[in-house]
């Protein structure tokens, strides 16, 4: 999973049934190969966790619900729970349909280290992305609020990055408050029910194939929000407000360089 500041893009989001992901799924396979991490996989998907951080009263949550059309996400994502792989911060910006994102790859062990502005395991080429994550998450006093989790199936172009489709099944959710990076999960919502979630993304415009796509599926556009869906089946009061184990996990660590 590397390491990268993307340039901006396009990404449409579809809450699609279950029954029709094998007819999509075929369709793709005509004009994208299998992303190299799904390659070899008997599942042709990879899991992805993320702990979203968020502020006492839900700031980029509610950003979501009342549509702000230039908002931002902040999450650590994770891919497994071995001591030696790498985890991302990673800071996802929306200025109406436009997407960028940035990312920055931790080791594990000095992740708070790092959230607290220690730049000393941050490679040259990403200082950019870890001072804006961290500017953001002080900015609004941001402390870890849930754990989202899905298996990810993802299609990408042969030649380029220019265009990515993927699709998310089990997406699941629940309230987490430490950044312990456990995969498990105690009892977690599934966000979209035996749906899963159908993105396509790409630069600059949509090929036609994609618009065909659309239209032969009869696909409709969705938010497709995992963290603020979670947490509207829920309820906010299980992940507002000051919460004592993420406020030690953060204050036990070294003081914030960054205004």
């Amino acid at each position: 999973m590397g390491c990268y500041m993307q340039a901006q893009r396009f990404e449409i989001k579809y809450i699609i049934p279950e029954s029709i992901t094998p007819s999509i799924r075929a369709f793709v396979r005509a004009y994208l190969e299998l992303d190299p991490f799904v390659q070899g996989s008997d599942a042709c998907s990879y899991a992805i966790h993320s702990i979203y951080l968020d502020s006492d009263s839900l700031h980029t949550y509610h950003a979501v619900r009342q549509g702000d059309r230039n908002r931002f996400k902040l999450r650590v994502r994770f891919y497994d729970e071995k001591p030696e792989s790498m985890v991302f911060l990673e800071l996802k910006r929306r200025h109406k349909e436009i997407i960028q994102k940035k990312r920055c790859a931790v080791p594990r062990h000095a992740l708070l280290e790092t959230l607290s502005g220690d730049t000393s395991f941050v490679r040259p080429t990403e200082l950019e992305g870890h001072a804006a994550f961290c500017h953001l998450m002080h900015q609004i006093d941001a402390t870890p609020r849930s754990h989202v989790a899905y298996d990810r199936e993802a299609w990408v172009s042969r030649d380029d990055n220019s265009v990515r489709v993927t699709i998310d099944r089990n997406v699941r959710a629940e309230p987490c408050f430490d950044l312990n990076m456990t995969a498990a999960m105690n009892n977690p919502v599934f966000v979209f029910g035996d749906h899963d979630v159908l993105e396509l993304k790409f630069t600059n415009r949509a090929p036609e194939w994609i618009r065909e796509l659309v239209r032969l599926f009869h696909l409709r556009q969705s938010g497709g929000a995992k963290y603020a869906g979670g947490i509207r089946l829920m309820g906010e009061d299980h992940y507002a407000g000051r919460r004592l184990a993420s406020a030690r996990y953060f204050t036990e660590a070294a003081q914030p360089q960054f205004a």
